[in-house]
């Protein structure tokens, strides 16, 4: 009898977190967090939950987090804002634990093993990755895309912010126009399902690629590491700072500033191609490679390794 007692107050503990939890995901609506914000947050409370966490006591969830050993220091930081908004709804109060994680510059892969990632993968993510590596945008923002925020004729993709970001048209480059050019075009959203199912099945293929090639450095590309090569590249081109903030959409240039210290990693090996004609020029420059000099009616150009 007593285990029947235990099983449905654990029952209703259950049905009671769950309904706290669609609560707070409706309250994170209204106030107007993105959709991303939401199920992050959401996520981790219902794993805390899950751990042993009553999140009507803050004790408790402060010890659960405590607990979380294959937890890292930012997961931990995000998990206590979670907690600290869930609070603000309810009407509770608590000193929360401090979990700074310290700051280090993010990893820079190769272009090379960028492009053997992008070549190994299926034709929709393969397609989603070059988005990202030519244009820097958050994979959030990538996801929300539709197909009339692509100019084919102007080779441009306008991009609605997330995360309080500013809009912005970027150029891509004639090969994305034709990955794009071979999805399906069922909807109105350029990429469709879950964002998350898509990133667990990216993992999965990078997983692949990174055992195949003996490379663990593949395994550590996510897709915010687009973002940080793209930008970090674009300073190294261009050295204008102001250009690299537009690009990603930063409103604050503080943000920014973490990839001046980025450029220093960089070898001093280049790839050479040589250009005859304009035409050639411009697929080129489209390619990442800049212009160095004329040599006998021949154009010099160069990209980094």
């Amino acid at each position: 009898m007593a285990k029947q007692i235990e099983k449905g107050e654990i029952a209703g503990n259950t049905i009671t977190t769950k309904g706290k939890l669609v609560d707070y995901s409706w309250y994170m609506q209204k106030e107007g967090y993105a959709e991303a914000t939401i199920s992050r947050r959401t996520r981790l409370l219902s794993t805390l939950a899950v751990r042993g966490a009553d999140l009507l006591d803050p004790e408790s969830v402060k010890e659960t987090m405590a607990k979380q050993r294959t937890w890292g220091l930012k997961t931990k930081e995000l998990a206590v804002e979670a907690y600290s908004c869930f609070l603000k709804m309810s009407g509770g109060k608590w000193q929360p634990p401090k979990y700074k994680p310290v700051r280090t510059l993010p990893f820079i892969p190769t272009e090379r093993e960028i492009d053997e990632l992008i070549a190994s993968c299926n034709a929709k993510t393969a397609t989603f990755l070059q988005l990202l590596k030519e244009t820097g945008m958050r994979s959030g923002e990538a996801w929300m895309l539709k197909w009339i925020d692509f100019d084919i004729e102007n080779i441009t993709v306008r991009v609605t912010p997330e995360k309080g970001g500013e809009p912005r048209l970027l150029k891509i480059s004639s090969k994305l126009i034709a990955m794009l050019n071979a999805l399906p075009k069922t909807r109105q959203e350029t990429f469709t399902g879950s964002l998350r199912h898509f990133a667990r099945s990216y993992r999965r293929q990078r997983t692949r690629l990174s055992r195949k090639l003996k490379n663990d450095r593949i395994s550590k590309i996510t897709f915010h590491t687009f973002r940080h090569w793209r930008a970090t590249m674009e300073y190294a081109r261009t050295k204008d700072i102001l250009h690299v903030m537009k690009m990603l959409g930063h409103r604050s240039i503080q943000n920014t500033l973490l990839y001046t210290q980025l450029v220093n990693f960089e070898s001093d090996e280049f790839h050479s191609a040589t250009a005859k004609t304009a035409a050639e020029g411009q697929k080129l420059v489209e390619a990442g490679f800049e212009y160095v000099c004329d040599f006998e009616d021949i154009k010099v150009f160069r990209k980094r390794k």
